[in-house]
């Protein structure tokens, strides 16, 4: 099976936003990440990998947009080109998903290079984007594996709670093994940690611990617990937009400043 590395000249960069727990922020920061970097002036496709379709419904895709999804580009009955949609946020568009997504993980099964589906779609973009953002399952089936296989990095949201550095143990060895079979140039963007409730003291020793275990690898900016980042999916929109001065609204982009910063540092130190 291929593992060769992607050419960044049309596809930018591949991140996926990955997190075998559910419940962690993971397609709440995928819709808002993609928003802000819109926003900071990049291109952005969002690919919704998961069958429950909430990335789709946070950014307002409604069903009859939803002709031509993921289901169907995984399975080679549409194209990246067939498949994506304009967003109501200028420069980012999407590749939607309904439940029939869910069927794709018996279908592929018995599919030729069935890890490698999204990889191969992705090698026909219709048009360059700065960032490929994709949103995945709270699961290591074989979407994730897809969504591994595919990308240049993860990025990693964290509820800051009890058992968070469990779940990020598990996702460490997933995405190491990843490496050693499908995508050796597989690497961890960083650890954003969320829903953070400064009230609470175990928010404060989760977000401790996790540096303490992960170091300049969990960034420095962290997602509140914050109630128009809640009520924004409910209106189609990411929080951005529904109310751009909330503390959720800063916070992403706050994050979206923060990793361009970082990549830019990281272009310059490699150019030295």
């Amino acid at each position: 099976m291929s593992s060769e590395p992607f050419s960044m000249n049309r596809r930018g960069r591949i991140l996926a936003i990955a997190n075998q727990k559910g419940g962690v922020g993971k397609t709440t920061t995928a819709i808002n990440l993609a928003t802000a970097l819109a926003a900071a002036g990049r291109k952005v496709l969002l690919i919704d990998l998961d069958p429950q379709g909430n990335a789709s419904t946070g950014l307002g895709i409604n069903r009859e947009q939803r002709r031509l999804t993921s289901y169907q580009l995984l399975l080679g009955q549409a194209t990246l080109a067939e498949a994506v949609v304009k967003s109501s946020v200028p420069r980012l568009h999407i590749i939607s998903s309904t439940v029939d997504l869910s069927a794709a993980e018996i279908e592929l099964v018995t599919v030729e290079r069935r890890n490698f589906r999204l990889k191969d779609a992705l090698a026909n973009l219709p048009e360059p984007y700065d960032d490929v953002l994709i949103d995945c399952p709270p699961s290591l089936g074989i979407l994730t594996i897809n969504a591994l296989a595919s990308a240049h990095a993860v990025l990693v949201p964290l509820q800051c709670e009890f058992f968070a550095l469990e779940g990020l143990s598990m996702l460490i060895r997933t995405i190491e093994k990843i490496r050693g079979t499908l995508n050796p140039m597989l690497r961890i963007q960083g650890i954003v940690l969320t829903m953070y409730d400064g009230r609470n003291n175990l928010s404060e020793q989760v977000a401790t611990d996790v540096r303490s275990f992960m170091g300049d690898r969990v960034f420095n900016t962290i997602i509140p617990r914050n109630v128009r980042i809640s009520e924004a999916p409910s209106h189609g929109k990411p929080v951005l937009l529904y109310d751009v001065k909330s503390k959720g609204a800063r916070a992403y982009a706050h994050l979206a400043g923060e990793m361009l910063r970082r990549e830019r540092n990281a272009g310059q130190g490699n150019a030295a």
